[in-house]
């Protein structure tokens, strides 16, 4: 146990009713964040908490609570019994499907051959005998809505192999131990089912390893980053990485993989993005087009594209009216840009003085900061007027 410092995060009051899924996203967020914050500060000092006291308890500094155990029969379940909690399925893409620059497709499609030719490199060309468990894990990385997921599953389909998706959810558990173990299994799971392992949100489990670490969260997140790595390198199959946040991964991963990076689609490719959006049975305007809407839509994904075209067909829609015209679409692409500024810059204001007054007022009454005492002399009397 250690004293909590005076350089502390606390969050209070997460929902009794989330669910698990949704509360593992939160974590996952709250952890990168507090990575982000003490890198940047260097601060060897700064803790986080996160928990759910009881209503109108205070606050107290004091010890860190040690983790939650779990005291029912999960922690003597074996690997292949959680494995078994890891169902492959059919992929629901192909190479057909994907619109990228020629450079990458090309060099994703060679990375599947040299995936069909592992037999003849370390079996008839006797490299087993340098690698025994030869492995492939590739890393797609690149800005939202660029077709990493799409992508994961081309390959799995190319390679006729069925997938396995897991994120940070479906791996990190809030209970002390589980998370290393979740990872056994899901390599453990693709190893059986002879399935091709693809790991969204790979930067939330892959991340720079906590320093300083004391608390038993922190230990749990080391350790299933740790066991990542150990399974990476004792897996014989393939495994896809997908990460918003290339940079955030920590050395010990970056060098056990082959990088491929997904940028923003042109103008070329935009508009082969749009030309197959625009599907032929969608009533729209003769002035509509697929030329046209890629110049409305520069510095958007694909992502952001097809939510454009459906924004624009709900639109419609309600309207009750029989077609899809430029305004439509102006529209929904409008909103979709607004929508993702919006979130680019939540968070991203310096709190004023006011609210940083509120702050360590909310603070002081949680018992969390002491009052700050003003030590300011009082101004100095007006020295009296000479007689004159």
């Amino acid at each position: 146990m250690r004293q909590i410092p005076e350089q502390l995060v606390v969050i209070d009051g997460m929902p009794a009713d989330l669910t698990e899924t949704t509360a593992a996203v939160a974590r996952s967020r709250l952890s990168r964040a507090y990575t982000a914050v003490a890198a940047e500060t260097r601060a060897a000092d700064l803790f986080i908490t996160v928990g759910r006291p009881p209503v109108g308890a205070r606050l107290q500094p004091g010890p860190v609570p040690a983790p939650s155990r779990r005291p029912s029969a999960d922690d003597e379940l074996s690997v292949a019994e959680r494995a078994a909690r890891y169902p492959a399925g059919p992929p629901r893409f192909t190479f057909d499907q994907l619109v990228l620059p020629p450079h990458l497709r090309d060099a994703l499609l060679s990375a599947v051959e040299a995936m069909r030719l592992r037999p003849k490199i370390f079996d008839e060309w006797g490299l087993r005998a340098v690698e025994p468990s030869p492995s492939t894990a590739l890393n797609l990385h690149g800005p939202p809505g660029t077709g990493k997921s799409l992508a994961a599953h081309a390959i799995a389909d190319r390679l006729r192999m069925p997938i396995i998706t897991a994120g940070y959810a479906e791996i990190e558990s809030k209970f002390h131990g589980d998370g290393p173990k979740n990872v056994q299994a899901i390599f453990e799971a693709a190893q059986r089912q002879r399935a091709l392992l693809f790991i969204d949100e790979a930067d939330s489990l892959l991340s720079h390893r906590l320093t300083n670490v004391s608390q038993g969260s922190d230990q749990a997140i080391n350790s299933m980053r740790s066991q990542i790595v150990l399974s990476l390198d004792r897996f014989e199959g393939i495994v896809v990485f997908a990460t918003n946040l290339v940079s955030n991964y920590d050395r010990a991963f970056q060098s056990r993989v082959r990088h491929f990076n997904f940028t923003l689609p042109d103008a070329e490719h935009r508009t082969e993005i749009w030309r197959r959006l625009l599907v032929p049975q969608l009533p729209r305007a003769a002035d509509v087009d697929a030329v046209l809407l890629a110049g409305l839509t520069e510095g958007c994904s694909g992502r952001e594209m097809k939510l454009a075209l459906i924004a624009a067909a709900e639109r419609v829609a309600i309207a009750g009216r029989d077609a899809l015209g430029r305004a439509d679409f102006e529209a929904a692409i409008d909103q979709i840009v607004a929508a993702r500024a919006e979130v680019e810059t939540a968070g991203g204001r310096e709190a004023t003085p006011q609210e940083r007054e509120a702050i360590e007022q909310q603070l002081v009454v949680q018992g969390i900061i002491e009052a700050k005492v003003d030590r300011t002399p009082p101004p100095a009397e007006p020295a009296d007027a000479p007689d004159r």
